[in-house]
């Protein structure tokens, strides 16, 4: 009998932690953070229905939710500007404006909510044609850094790592051979500069050809800025579908979506 009565009381200590340690366990999963969440937004809008959809907005997605990925960032995507309201951004560490083109919103609430959610520490990252995007907003100017003004024909020319030392550059040759069109945007004071265009090296049109002139052989591609309590990162680089596939491409625009999450190293 007594042994019958210890082995009761065995059982119970048995299952009584089993059932603390099921407890604990749960209770430290639910302590853990949900991985961060960003929104790819792709829209590209004209009200009179003329403006340019780029064909790599697909490719330029599959990129990013890859690259993403590899670091442990969720992602959503989506062109519908209805998502720009302060609950819905809630949810997002970041937005990457991914080849997006003119209007990207349907509505000055849409804006105003955007340009609230950056101020107060949402990042922003922009990919080649979402300079084109809001082009007479000055929030969103400010917000990425400049206005896409004109681009050179698409070809091959020399980019210079103007700083190695940011996520978006680490790692870089200091200068490369690169095929794509050459952004030119009208840009805001202050901005941190990471690649540049070595604009002697494009052979078409020559300079004096340009409509718009600056000083010096050399204009912004990439740069980061601080926007608010926001990070904003911006590379003009990304016409091609195919280089997207590239691994130094990759690696510079996965090093600006870290470090506007700050989550680089």
């Amino acid at each position: 009998m007594r042994i019958m009565e210890d082995q009761n009381f065995f059982g119970k200590t048995i299952f009584r932690v089993t059932l603390a340690c099921v407890g604990l366990a749960s209770a430290v999963s639910a302590a853990e953070p949900a991985p961060p969440r960003v929104l790819i937004y792709t829209r590209n809008h004209v009200s009179n229905g003329k403006g340019f959809v780029h064909d790599n907005i697909s490719t330029s997605v599959a990129a990013v939710k890859e690259l993403c990925a590899e670091k442990g960032v969720a992602c959503d995507a989506s062109d519908d500007p209805a998502v720009f309201t302060a609950n819905r951004l809630a949810k997002y560490r970041a937005v990457v404006f991914s080849n997006s083109n003119n209007e990207a919103f349907s509505d000055p609430a849409q804006s105003k909510a955007f340009t609230t959610y950056i101020e107060n520490g949402g990042g922003f990252v922009g990919i080649h044609s979402a300079s084109g995007s809001e082009r007479t907003n000055p929030d969103f100017k400010r917000i990425l850094g400049g206005t896409f003004e004109w681009h050179t024909p698409n070809q091959e020319f020399t980019v210079v790592v103007a700083d190695n030392s940011h996520p978006a550059t680490a790692g870089l040759p200091a200068e490369w051979k690169w095929k794509d069109e050459g952004y030119l945007c009208d840009l805001v004071p202050g901005l941190h500069v990471l690649l540049e265009m070595n604009t002697t090296s494009v052979a078409k049109p020559p300079r004096d050809k340009w409509p718009m002139k600056f000083e010096g052989n050399r204009f912004p591609l990439a740069w980061c800025h601080q926007v608010g309590k926001g990070r904003s990162f911006y590379t003009a680089l990304g016409h091609d579908k195919e280089c997207y596939a590239d691994p130094a491409f990759r690696s510079h625009i996965q090093g600006g979506i870290l470090w506007v999450l700050d989550m680089a190293k």
